[in-house]
C-alpha cells in the first residue's frame, strides 16, 4: 500500500537532520522549513524536491496523522511538525524556499500527441482508401479490402478504445464509446466503408483538437523556457560566481551580459542597455535600462553590460507569478464550460437510451428491416447507427474549452493574464469601470512641473539647491527632483554635513551657509513662521517642497504624472458605451483635475477602503456589471466586491494581485482594451461555435429519425462540426484582438 502524503512528508522530517518542521503554501508556491542549528542546505533543497514531487497531487486530501507528529491547517497552509516541548519552537530558524521544480527524469521527451494522432489518421485514412479501391475496381479477393478495411479501423479507433477501456474501468461513458459503437455497428451489417469514414473523421478531428491544444500550451510554455535557471553572483571582493537562481537574495547584486537573460526582478546599479521584454508584455519595442531603471526575471539583456540588485527572490518575481497565474487560469473553468462538463455523461447516456428507443419505433412500428436493409429500405439498426453519430456531442463538448484556452494563451503572451474563463466571460458583459487614480490613471511617479522663488527671480539657486539637497536622498520625492535637475542639465553644489530630518525633509551645509528642504512645516515652526503665512498654497493637484537657503525662500512644485495611454483607453471605452468611473482617497481637487483632463463620466473622491467598496455596491445595483481596476493594498477590498477586479501587474500589491481576475503586466493600461476586446471576440466564437455544433446536431438528428441521410453523410457533418469548431477557436489564437 502506498503512503499517504502526511506519511511522506513525516518520513522527510525523520530523514532530514536539523529539520524540525515544514510549512506548504501550494497557492503561493512558497515553502518553509524550520530548523534547529546548521544544515546542508544544498542536499536538503533536493531532498525537499524530491518530496513535494512525490505528495504535490495528493496535498488537501484528507489523510491520518502519523504518530509523534502534529498537523495544523490554516487558510490553505500545512505545517506538519515533530512533537516536541512548549518552548522549542521559539528556538527555530525559518527559512523559505520557492516551490521546488521536481527532479528532472532521463526519459526522452515524447513526441506531441497531435502528431501521434496525425499518424493514425493518415493510417486509417490510407488504408481504408485503399481498402474501397480494392474492393471497387480490383479483381483481388475480397478478403485483401476486408484486412485493408481492418487496418483501418484498428488505426483510427486504436486511441478511442484506450480511452474508452479507462472509462469503462472508472465505470463512465463517453464520446468515444458512442464513436465505436456506431462503427462496430457499421460492421455489422457490412457497411466497412462508413465505419473507416467515420473512425478517420474521428482520430484527423482528435489530431486536429490536439493541435489546437498544443498550440494554445506552446504559447505559454515559451514563458517557462525563458526563466532562466543560473545567474552571475558579484562577489565582495570584486570577483564573480555562478550560482542557481535560487540561491539569490534580496540585495545581491547580478550581473547580466549582453544576450543574457535578467534572473530576477530588481534595478540597475551599473550599466547601461535595453531589454526585450517582449515575453512579459508582449512590447515589441527594446525597452532603454540604465541606473534607477527596473528589470525583470526572464527578459533579455540586449547589448550592454550591467549589474542590478535583486528587489524580489527568483520564485516572487513577475515571471514566476505569470507562469502560476497561467496554470491556474487553465485549470478554472468557465461557467458555460462547467456545464458542457456536466451535461456531457448524461447526454452520453440520453442518446444511447433514445436512440435504443429509436430503433424500436423502426422496427416494430414502422415495420423496418431490424438488420439487413432490403427492397430499398435502410435497416431500423442502420437509422439508429446514423442517428446515433450524428447526435454525439463531439463539437458541442469542444465550443467552450477551446476557445477559452486559445484566448488565456493570447492574452499571456501579450501582457494580459485571466484567471480562468470566468473572468473572460464576464468582462466581455460589463457596462461600468472604475478606476483607482494613483498607479492605475497615473504613473505613481511625481514629475517636476516647476520652481518658484520668493522673491522672484531666483528660480535658478532653487532648483540648483533642491538637486544638491535631493542627490543623496532616496525619497519618490527626490528621485523625481534629481531627474528633473539632470535633465536640465542642472550643476549641483557642494553639500557638506547632510542630514536626514524624519518625516520633514534634509538639511545641509552650502559653503557657509545652513540650506533645508522639506515640508511647508519647516518653515512654520522656524523663525520664518509669520511670513510663511503669507505665502500662497500649492495648487489643490500638485505637491510642493520648500526649500530654504541664504535671504531666499523657494519651493518645487511636482504632480503625479499621468500615464499616457490613460486618455486614450478611456475615450475608447466611452465610445464603446462603457461608463468610467474615478475611486479614489486621494483630495476631491486634485482627483477633479485628473478626471477633467483625462475626460472620465464621474469622480468620486476622498474615499477610504469601506466607501469604496459601498461605492462598487452602489454601482452594481445599477443592473451593470462593474470592473474595478487598481492596484494598491487598499484597492484590494474593492476589486473583491466588482463583477471583474482588474490589477496593474507590475506596480500592484501582492493583496490586490490575489483579488485580481485579470492582471495587466508591467502596469500597461492600453492592455485593458486589449482584455475587453480578446472577452467580447472569445464571447462571440463560443456562441457560434455553439450555434455550429447544436446546429449541426439538430439538423442532422432530424434528418436520421426520418431517414433522409446516410450514415456517411451523418458522419461527414458531425466530425466536420468538430474540426470547424476548433479552427474557429484557433482564430482567437492567431487574430490581433485589439
Amino acid at each position: 500500500m502506498l503512503p499517504t502524503w502526511t506519511e511522506t512528508l513525516a518520513e522527510f522530517l525523520r530523514s532530514a537532520p536539523g529539520v524540525a518542521a515544514v510549512r506548504l503554501d501550494p497557492t503561493a508556491h512558497k515553502v518553509s522549513i524550520a530548523t534547529l542549528g546548521t544544515v546542508d542546505e544544498a542536499a536538503l533543497r533536493h531532498q525537499l524536491a524530491a518530496t513535494i514531487a512525490a505528495i504535490e497531487a495528493q496535498l488537501g486530501a484528507s489523510a491520518a496523522v502519523p504518530a509523534g507528529f502534529t498537523l495544523r491547517r490554516d487558510h490553505g497552509v500545512t505545517e506538519l511538525a515533530g512533537e516536541t516541548c512548549a518552548t522549542a519552537p521559539k528556538f527555530w530558524k525559518w527559512r523559505e524556499f520557492s516551490w521546488p521544480e521536481p527532479p528532472p527524469t532521463a526519459a526522452a521527451p515524447s513526441a506531441p500527441e497531435w502528431k501521434q494522432l496525425s499518424l493514425l489518421a493518415t493510417i486509417c485514412g490510407v488504408a481504408g482508401l485503399a481498402g474501397w479501391i480494392v474492393g471497387r475496381f480490383s479483381l483481388l479477393p475480397a478478403l485483401v479490402s476486408l484486412f485493408l478495411f481492418s487496418v483501418a479501423l484498428v488505426a483510427g479507433g486504436w486511441d478511442a478504445a484506450i480511452d474508452t477501456w479507462q472509462n469503462l474501468r472508472a465505470r463512465k461513458l463517453d464520446i468515444h464509446f458512442l464513436m465505436l459503437a456506431v462503427a462496430i455497428g457499421a460492421v455489422c451489417v457490412g457497411a466497412w466503408g462508413e465505419a473507416v469514414l467515420l473512425l478517420f473523421l474521428f482520430s484527423a478531428s482528435g489530431a486536429m483538437e490536439e493541435f489546437a491544444l498544443d498550440r494554445t500550451h506552446r504559447e505559454v510554455s515559451a514563458l517557462l523556457k525563458s526563466a532562466p535557471k543560473y545567474a552571475t553572483l558579484m562577489l565582495a571582493d570584486g570577483g564573480e560566481r555562478e550560482v542557481p537562481v535560487e540561491e539569490l537574495r534580496l540585495g545581491d547584486r547580478v550581473l547580466v551580459r549582453p544576450g543574457g537573460a535578467f534572473s530576477a526582478d530588481g534595478q540597475v546599479v551599473k550599466g547601461k542597455s535595453a531589454s526585450d521584454e517582449a515575453a512579459l508584455s508582449g512590447e515589441a519595442v527594446p525597452v532603454e535600462k540604465g541606473v534607477g531603471d527596473p528589470v525583470f526575471s526572464g527578459t533579455i539583456n540586449l547589448w550592454g553590460a550591467v549589474e542590478f540588485e535583486v528587489k524580489r527572490l527568483p520564485g516572487e518575481s513577475t515571471l514566476q507569478k505569470i507562469i502560476r497565474l497561467i496554470q491556474t487560469a487553465q485549470k478554472l473553468r468557465a461557467p458555460s464550460e462547467r456545464f458542457t462538463d456536466k451535461f456531457g455523461g448524461g447526454y452520453t447516456m440520453a442518446v444511447l437510451a433514445g436512440c435504443a428507443v429509436m430503433f424500436f419505433v423502426w422496427w416494430l412500428g414502422f415495420r423496418l428491416p431490424a438488420f439487413a436493409n432490403a427492397s430499398g429500405q435502410t435497416s431500423a439498426f442502420y437509422r439508429t447507427m446514423t442517428l446515433l453519430v450524428v447526435t454525439s456531442p463531439c463539437a458541442l463538448v469542444l465550443s467552450i474549452p477551446s476557445a477559452i484556452l486559445a484566448a488565456i494563451a493570447w492574452g499571456a503572451r501579450r501582457g494580459v493574464l485571466f484567471r480562468g474563463g470566468a473572468a473572460i466571460e464576464k468582462l466581455a458583459d460589463i457596462g461600468v469601470v472604475a478606476l483607482d487614480k494613483t498607479g492605475t490613471l497615473t504613473t505613481g511617479e511625481l514629475a517636476v512641473v516647476g520652481y518658484e522663488s520668493f522673491p522672484p527671480g531666483r528660480e535658478a539657486e532653487v532648483m540648483e539647491l533642491a538637486y544638491a539637497l535631493e542627490a543623496k536622498s532616496q525619497h519618490p520625492l527626490a528621485r523625481a527632483i534629481v531627474r528633473d535637475a539632470q535633465a536640465r542639465g542642472v550643476r549641483a553644489a557642494e553639500l557638506e554635513e547632510f542630514q536626514s530630518l524624519t518625516g520633514k525633509g534634509v538639511r545641509g551645509r552650502v559653503g557657509d551657509t545652513q540650506v533645508l528642504l522639506g515640508r511647508r512645516e519647516l518653515l512654520e515652526q522656524g523663525p520664518l513662521a509669520a511670513w510663511a503665512k503669507e505665502l500662497p498654497p500649492a495648487p489643490a493637484e500638485l505637491a510642493e517642497v520648500w526649500v530654504i537657503g541664504r535671504d531666499m525662500v523657494g519651493r518645487v512644485l511636482l504632480r503625479d504624472e499621468i500615464r499616457s495611454a490613460s486618455r486614450g483607453v478611456l475615450a475608447a471605452l466611452k465610445q464603446a458605451g462603457i461608463r468610467t468611473v474615478m475611486l479614489t482617497g486621494d483630495r476631491r481637487q486634485a482627483a477633479e483635475a485628473v478626471a477633467r483632463e483625462l475626460g472620465l463620466d464621474e469622480v468620486r473622491a476622498g474615499l477610504s477602503p469601506e466607501q469604496k467598496v459601498a461605492a462598487i455596491q452602489e454601482l452594481r445595483a445599477s443592473g451593470k456589471k462593474v470592473a474595478m481596476m487598481g492596484d494598491g493594498v487598499n484597492d484590494a477590498p474593492c476589486l473583491a466586491a466588482a463583477d471583474v477586479s482588474v490589477a496593474m501587474g507590475a506596480r500592484g500589491s501582492d493583496a490586490a494581485l490575489e483579488q485580481a481576475e485579470v492582471i495587466l503586466m508591467h502596469d500597461r493600461i492600453e492592455n485593458f482594451l486589449a482584455a475587453l476586446t480578446l472577452s467580447r471576440r472569445a464571447k462571440a466564437i463560443i456562441r457560434q461555435n455553439l450555434a455550429i455544433s447544436l446546429g449541426v446536431v439538430v439538423l442532422m438528428a432530424v434528418a436520421a429519425i426520418f431517414g433522409i441521410v446516410p450514415l456517411a453523410i451523418g458522419v461527414a457533418a458531425h466530425e466536420g462540426s468538430t474540426v470547424v469548431v476548433c479552427l474557429n477557436s484557433l482564430r482567437l489564437l492567431f487574430g490581433k484582438n485589439n
